[in-house]
């Protein structure tokens, strides 16, 4: 064939599928837009620190595991999160029924028990090495109105509408099934409950901690929203961490 025939048959061939591939692209891309609004789960290659599985543009973190323990009940966590002042901003009753959800060793837990006297509060956790450091120290400290609850990965196995508060401490962003676990959150809370994270905060180039352990407020909110819930209160009294509230949206 001659040149100049082949360099127009290439010439048609690249005008044919240029738009097709074209077409491809732009398709995969709604596609990955639509996932995201919708809040369907993707997949990549894991991330250092991450699970590779993607809910709403996060790649969602790997779960800490018991060997972490020592990190979560670390002498210099009050010093370091104030969690004092963020149990003290919880709007706490004396007769809360309350839900840790993903206790871990119980350091919140441990430390609202006394706060709510008449009520309750559940230690929510899927590991079993934590669920039983939490047994062990409700009986040594002889917490009475304290439960621990083994949960699953998509639910919380608590009662429907028998929640004032549910709150997770730099637990969200590790949930592996974040939206079965938020509306299952929902079911659990009473008519007016509120849903609480705290989560470091992406938006610190300082924060000395992992990428995918830290979040937006945007993305938190984004999150939350899309799964039945309206934004209640919003602090930054927390020197690292977001201190962010929510409701139940009305159906």
């Amino acid at each position: 064939m001659p040149q100049a025939a082949a360099a127009k048959g290439i010439t048609w061939l690249y005008v044919i599928l240029l738009p097709l591939c074209l077409g491809i692209h732009t398709s995969c891309q709604g596609q990955q837009q639509q996932q995201q609004v919708t809040g369907e789960y993707t997949y990549q290659k894991p991330s250092s620190g991450g699970t590779g599985k993607v809910y709403m543009g996060r790649e969602i973190a790997a779960m800490i595991s018991p060997a972490g323990g020592a990190w979560l009940a670390r002498e210099t966590r009050e010093e370091e999160d104030h969690a004092q002042q963020a149990i003290e901003s919880m709007e706490l009753r004396p007769n809360s029924v309350v839900a840790d959800i993903g206790a871990g060793v119980g350091f919140y837990t441990l430390q609202i028990a006394p706060k709510v006297p008449k009520g309750k509060v559940y230690a929510v956790e899927v590991q079993d090495a934590f669920v039983k450091t939490l047994q062990e120290r409700k009986q040594e400290l002889g917490l009475t109105n304290m439960e621990v609850v083994k949960g699953g990965t998509k639910t919380t196995n608590l009662a429907a509408n028998s929640l004032d508060l549910a709150f997770m401490v730099d637990v969200y962003h590790e949930l592996e099934y974040p939206r079965e676990v938020l509306q299952d959150i929902y079911r659990a809370l009473k008519p007016d409950g509120i849903l609480l994270l705290l989560e470091y905060r992406a938006e610190d180039p300082d924060l000395n901690v992992k990428e995918l352990h830290k979040m937006s407020a945007a993305q938190v909110k984004k999150e939350l929203e899309a799964n039945g819930f309206i934004l209640y209160r919003k602090e930054d009294f927390l020197p690292r961490q977001h201190f962010i509230m929510f409701r139940k949206a009305a159906k």
